[in-house]
């Protein structure tokens, strides 16, 4: 029985001439793969092996070693590799993989030298080296969001890792904005090979690491395997970084799943291979924005479990004995737009502000320009701002200052509110609040010099807050990703993750800006991808935050306050009526709004009686907003002690309460704003559904009431009438209905691409030999097929405007080894996840674009029955969705415009109030907080039939020409990866399998 790292050597004797091959760490030595690889070299009659143990490598001298003429030698724990060097020189073997440079593989800095020495693409990256633990460096620098390095500035998401290659403890740090925190990867443990820590935001300092951007993949990571610079196997795995929970078969081995590389990564493969003089090589390889770089250089691996890549392995290593040593013995899409999940009620505070230490705040972060705003959203902006607000709260209760003015009182209390919300837990997070500053009056203030300079003193401050997803929002958005998994795709509930796994599954995940669509994406992504642990992680590696989808209100605004101000007439006028009448069928919803207002004010008395006493320069510590991000459950002792659910505090819930009763209606002049009408129906929903346990008496009535009114305002805000539903939705969403048609059109020349290569395919076997197999050919006509479908795009230039287009034909199953059986399957997901207006935009688009002019004639792409349901639709609730789904019939002539269909559907989302249900439904959504999502509803009769060609002609002049978006970015960096230098080539040129007759242990 050997220890794990013990030393041993295997030897290959040839019957002819004395050859032999050997390797020590007895644990690779007689692996499997090393062993399926050497009876495949046994077999061919021209080899005897031959074993010798740890005795005779580490205690006899070199001189009494077997004398061989093919040498493998490899790194492990316990390696002599000073005496192999020694052995190698003495009896100069011919070296599969040369011992002088695996020295370099110890040293990450030392392999990203290398790297960049050959021109090698490797992710941008800064060393901090360091003599002594937690040397204080003068080039390095911390902040909260990032590293400096010799003035390299690294934005957190950034990898840190240490320098010594066996050290595998490699961090990733996430940004604020997205929550914070550091994930720790390291070598597989059971099942788990990295951890997520929501408290950690500083960098280690006890030794040297290597500092580099984070580049997301998608989720994915490849590992390449070459045996010699002609031959390379790739693999895929589900990287560590997602969820950090390894995926395993029913024999317990690690899920991998072949893929193809493509003719730059196979160029890059051989290049790895050449500069480290390491013929049998495992490398990292990271794909991100349509590029290829590497990341780590592993030395000697070998595939598992691949009895295709035994064989060529075997085929190939016998051909390198021989020619040194015998030479004379040679011989389809889914396109998904959803809202996001239940969240808190989002709210604004607006004062003006003249105290000089909040102007200071706006000068400090607007680079001193007195009529610049600033926007504080980082942690530590954002804890200056507390400081300051901290010293200016009054300490005294604002129903005892019977001397102040009303303004002074109202200020103070909004100062008071902003204080709360600096402090209280769950909006601790650039995601969930910002605050901006902006200058209304100055003055001119004279210099020392005697210059004039001018100095704001009076300044707007609007802090925007809530719309946090809650517990039941990331329930709802995880249940609805698992919902798709088992039933928008084809298979059963393991057929998207295969599909995923094998890189026929091409996803990409889009959010918005907010917060809580962001979370919302990445809690779907979870469930649709059966993914583990804390949201940041997943949320930095497969969601792209695209801010342009909500851009487009602005376009909308004419046409939207034409709206609203006929609403407003239609409601107020209907107000009088019901106001003037004795006797009303209901309380009114302004007595009633009071009424609620009064409770929580009561309910706060305590926690304002408490803020008086306290001191301003008591320092509260911040709630942790890694916390609040990662909740998942209902907070019981809360509830059980009476509290508000989630981090929303009595004073915050009264601060929302009292301004919607004063923004409601005006009594000075006895006006109403029906704006106000969506945000009390919105208060109301999330109460009864979240904090029916502190019975409020009468909330239930408002909430009956501010639904029906809500009915009626919030789908009409986007037009009154179809054609003015039609005009808002179209000036609204553009964009996002240009990426539809750029989506389902690559989608559809791909399909052609693949279909017509596949004919071509078809017809060449028809008439090859059967009893030959040419591997050349394979590899060439394998290299045309990825080279065709990357330009079987190009048909319009329009369309390739795409910044997916490049990076969407590349990534691909390698069928010849996957043991796959249907590899020609392949699924494109799109997920948009937007806010409620370019839901609604989207929907009145689709409904109504047979409106246009352009378009008299032709018949709506939705059905008379779906109009009907979706005119009795009155809200689109949290994580409702449309579905487009685009099929190819097989079938059918390429040039047949039925070939390629669509299918839509959409869903309200949570569209139940928390009055309706059943006993059961209504004690599991008092015990959970969750409203189910309402099934999905198709748009078009069962057996119409929807052409991708209609659905373009009928979109497209609503749509954003493809020409209008912008040109697809390249990596800095990368450019320089095609213009190696002459010096470059030369070595390229003169390196293994070099000279057989020069010394193969020298440079």
């Amino acid at each position: 029985m050997r220890l794990r790292g013990s030393v041993s050597f295997v030897f290959i004797f040839s019957l002819r001439t004395n050859h032999a091959l050997f390797g020590w760490n007895s644990v690779n030595a007689f692996s499997g793969p090393m062993l399926q690889i050497l009876d495949r070299l046994q077999a061919f009659g021209e080899f005897d092996i031959v074993h010798f143990g740890d005795k005779v490598i580490l205690e006899e001298p070199i001189e009494r070693w077997p004398v061989c003429d093919c040498l493998i030698a490899f790194y492990s724990t316990g390696y002599p590799l000073n005496k192999a060097e020694a052995y190698a020189a003495l009896r100069k073997p011919f070296l599969v993989n040369e011992l002088g440079q695996q020295h370099l593989l110890h040293d990450r800095r030392a392999v990203y030298e290398r790297l960049e020495r050959f021109g090698i693409a490797v992710p941008k990256y800064a060393l901090v080296n360091r003599e002594y633990p937690n040397q204080e460096l003068d080039y390095f620098v911390e902040e909260e969001d990032f590293v400096e390095v010799r003035g390299n500035r690294f934005w957190k998401p950034f990898v840190e890792k240490p320098v010594h290659g066996d050290d595998h403890s490699i961090m990733i740090y996430y940004p604020s904005s997205a929550g914070g925190g550091m994930k720790e990867l390291f070598r597989k443990v059971g099942n788990r090979s990295s951890e997520f820590h929501p408290e950690v935001r500083r960098v280690r300092r006890e030794g040297s690491y290597i500092y580099e951007e984070f580049m997301p993949t998608g989720g994915t990571d490849v590992k390449v395997y070459t045996v010699g610079p002609e031959y390379a196997h790739a693999e895929a795995r589900k990287s560590p970084v997602v969820d950090g929970v390894v995926m395993r078969n029913p024999d317990g081995k690690e899920v991998r799943y072949p893929v193809l590389l493509t003719p730059m990564e196979k160029e890059m493969a051989r290049e790895v291979c050449i500069a480290f003089r390491q013929a049998v090589c495992g490398f990292d390889l990271l794909r991100c924005e349509g590029r290829s770089y590497v990341c780590d250089v592993n030395g000697w691996s070998f595939v598992k479990n691949s009895y295709k890549y035994y064989d060529d392995a075997a085929c190939v290593l016998r051909k390198m004995f021989l020619e040194a040593k015998a030479p004379y013995l040679s011989s389809t899409i889914h396109q998904i737009y959803l809202g996001s999940g239940d969240r808190t009620p989002k709210q604004k505070v607006k004062l003006k502000v003249t105290e000089e230490k909040l102007l200071n705040l706006m000068l400090k972060y607007n680079g001193g320009r007195p009529r610049a705003e600033t926007k504080l959203k980082s942690a530590v902006q954002l804890q200056d701002l507390l400081d300051a607000t901290r010293i200016l709260v009054p300490r005294t209760r604002p129903g005892r200052e019977s001397d102040s003015e009303a303004e002074d009182v109202e200020h103070a209390e909004k100062l008071r509110q902003v204080k709360a919300v600096l402090e209280e837990g769950g909006h601790f997070s650039g995601i969930y609040r910002k605050v901006q500053l902006k200058p209304l009056k100055w003055v001119k203030v004279a210099k020392d010099n005697g210059e004039e300079e001018e100095r704001p003193v009076e300044a707007l401050m609007i802090l925007k807050y809530g719309g946090v997803l809650t517990h039941a929002g990331r329930k709802q958005a995880e249940e609805l990703g698992r919902y798709f998994r088992n039933n928008m795709y084809p298979g059963e509930g393991t057929g998207l993750l295969r599909l995923h796994s094998t890189y026929r599954h091409d996803l990409k995940i889009y959010s918005s800006d907010e917060g809580r669509v962001q979370m919302s994406a990445a809690a779907f992504a979870k469930g649709l991808l059966d993914l583990e642990g804390q949201l940041t992680p997943i949320l930095v590696s497969l969601v792209s935050k695209d801010s342009s989808m909500l851009d487009g209100l602005e376009n909308a605004s004419t046409k939207m306050e034409e709206a609203k101000a006929r609403l407003n007439e239609i409601i107020t006028s209907g107000a009088k009526t019901v106001h003037n009448n004795d006797q009303p069928e209901k309380p009114w919803m302004v007595k009633l709004t009071k009424k609620v207002t009064e409770q929580v004010r009561l309910l706060a008395k305590d926690e304002i009686e408490e803020l008086a006493k306290t001191s301003p320069y008591d320092l509260i510590p911040p709630y942790d907003q890694a916390k609040a991000l990662g909740k998942t459950n209902i907070d019981v002792d809360r509830i059980a002690a009476g509290l508000p659910c989630g981090s929303e505090g009595f004073l915050l819930m009264f601060a929302r309460w009292r301004k919607l009763e004063r923004d409601l209606y005006n009594e000075r002049k006895e006006r109403f704003d029906i704006k106000q009408i969506p945000d009390v129906y919105d208060s109301c929903k999330y109460d009864l559904l979240h904090n029916a346990h502190l019975n409020l008496k009468g909330l239930d009535e408002l909430f009956k009431v501010a639904q029906l009114l809500a009915d009626g305002v919030i789908p009409n805000e986007y037009g009154i009438n179809p054609w003015q539903k039609l005009k808002i939705g179209s000036k609204i969403a553009p964009r996002l209905l240009g990426k539809i048609l750029i989506d389902l059109r690559n989608t559809r020349e791909e399909a052609l691409s693949v279909a017509e290569l596949r004919s071509n395919q078809d017809n060449n076997s028809a008439i090859q030999n059967n009893g030959r197999e040419d591997t050349d050919y394979h590899s060439k006509s394998q290299s045309k097929v990825e080279y065709t479908r990357k330009g079987g795009c190009t048909g319009e230039k329009s369309m390739d405007q795409d910044e997916d287009d490049d990076k969407e034909t590349k990534y691909r199953l390698d069928p010849k080894y996957a043991n796959v059986k249907t590899p020609e399957r392949h699924v494109r997901t799109r997920l948009y996840f937007t806010s409620e207006s370019h839901i609604h935009s989207l929907m009145n688009v689709l409904r109504y674009c047979n409106l246009d002019e352009s378009l008299q004639g032709e018949a709506s792409l939705v059905s008379d029955n779906a109009l009907e349901r979706l005119c009795r639709t009155k809200e689109l609730d949290y994580m409702s969705y449309i579905v487009l789904r685009l099929f190819e019939d097989t079938e059918v002539a390429l040039e047949d415009p039925k070939r390629f269909r669509i299918e839509m559907t959409f869903s309200r989302g949570a569209d139940l109030s928390p009055l309706e249900g059943n006993d059961s439904e209504a004690a599991s959504l008092h015990q959970e907080h969750t409203l189910p999502i309402m099934g999905p509803e198709r748009l078009q009769e069962v057996g119409s039939h929807l052409t991708l060609e209609m659905m373009e002609k009928m979109i497209r002049p609503f749509a954003m020409p493809a020409e209008d978006f912008p040109p697809p970015t390249i990596p800095q960096g990368f450019s320089g990866y095609f213009s190696k230098s002459a010096a470059v080539l030369e070595r390229l040129v003169n390196l293994w399998p070099f000279n057989k007759h020069r010394n193969t242990n020298s440079e």
